[in-house]
């Protein structure tokens, strides 16, 4: 054999295992979220390496609400959202942005929820506010206009017979809520837990209901696609899904009796959740009850059409929205072939 040919034959096998290397590296999905509590399948699933196991570099990013995950999902550099369903992402997708629900992240269901409408602490105490009508008038903080916490709100105060414009709606995050509720610049607030819990728990606002109280079953929070990633990594997007369902179904093990981290997975699941949250004591995650997460990731449709309803009753969606094209379950359906439907463990 030539020289020639040896070289050549030994270019080709470094070719050959340089191709098989890169075949072999990981998918990296970067994932919008609001590092909130109801992120748990997210957490769990990255740090006990479903993610890694299904071939997958998953990326956290974190948002103060999913309406401003929209244009980085619209362009393809953000793979995954999580977080509520918005008027500005129906309002996209009627404008033919390719993004796609499909599916839960955490819904609100009576018993299981995620938002407390809170009011400081001091205006209780003096007797000014001791129900939802007493905030006519009143600064009320939420995360973001036409959000799906705006829908929890509209529900708050459609129980009192008041409207939106009866109070002065503020938009900020949720540490910005409780720093500002702290700070007497806000009179009331709908943040999500665990801020709800703490802030009871020191003492700065006490709560004026739950969000089941107004909305009994609420979907609250999904799973988004970009158009791009389901285009150019279907495999990638049914595999993100199995590794996720798998955290989700850690998490909901997790619960004992009182839907709490009393199970037997409960210790795992809240050390985990103080790892990667914004609250470091573990004691704190088995101190409130977090919001449903389905463990096969279905979807409340009626929910859906619900928050549609009343952000068109509002006039924050410019046109009819046509369902098909917002939500899609096939990359769901895929996965769940694959890993079957939910046993408790």
């Amino acid at each position: 054999m030539s020289i020639f040919a040896k070289c050549f034959g030994a270019a080709a096998i470094l070719a050959v295992i340089g191709n098989a290397a890169q075949a072999q590296q990981p998918v990296i999905v970067n994932v919008g979220m609001p590092n909130a509590a109801t992120d748990v399948g997210y957490f769990v699933a990255h740090k006990k390496g479903y993610f890694t196991a299904e071939g997958l570099d998953v990326r956290f990013q974190n948002f103060d609400s999913a309406a401003r995950m929209i244009p980085v999902l619209a362009t393809g550099d953000l793979q995954v959202g999580a977080g509520g369903p918005s008027a500005g992402l129906y309002n996209a997708i009627t404008r033919d942005i390719d993004i796609r629900i499909v599916a839960d992240k955490s819904r609100n269901q009576t018993g299981q929820g995620s938002q407390k409408l809170l009011v400081r602490k001091e205006l209780w105490d003096s007797g000014k506010v001791r129900k939802v009508a007493d905030l006519r008038g009143m600064k009320v903080a939420n995360a973001a206009p036409g959000s799906s916490g705006a829908t929890v709100l509209y529900k708050f105060l459609q129980s009192a017979g008041m409207k939106p414009n009866d109070v002065q709606e503020v938009f900020m995050s949720v540490p910005q809520m409780v720093q500002a509720l702290q700070g007497g610049s806000i009179d009331a607030a709908l943040p999500f837990d665990p801020a709800t819990t703490i802030s009871i728990r020191n003492g700065t606002a006490v709560s004026l209901g739950n969000d089941y109280d107004v909305y009994p079953i609420h979907q609250i929070a999904v799973t988004l696609y970009s158009g791009k990633f389901m285009k150019e990594q279907p495999r990638a997007a049914v595999s993100f899904l199995k590794a996720f369902l798998r955290g989700v179904r850690d998490h909901n093990d997790a619960l004992g009796p009182d839907k709490l981290l009393t199970g037997a997975k409960g210790d795992e699941i809240a050390n985990i959740l103080a790892e990667y949250g914004p609250f470091k004591d573990p004691k704190v995650y088995k101190s409130f009850v977090i919001a449903y997460c389905d463990p096969d990731g279905q979807l409340d449709m009626p929910s859906i059409k619900e928050d549609i309803a009343i952000f068109k009753e509002l006039g924050q969606l410019k046109t009819d929205v046509d369902l098909t094209r917002v939500v899609d379950t096939s990359f769901l359906e895929a996965a769940l072939k694959e890993i079957g439907p939910y046993k408790r463990q």
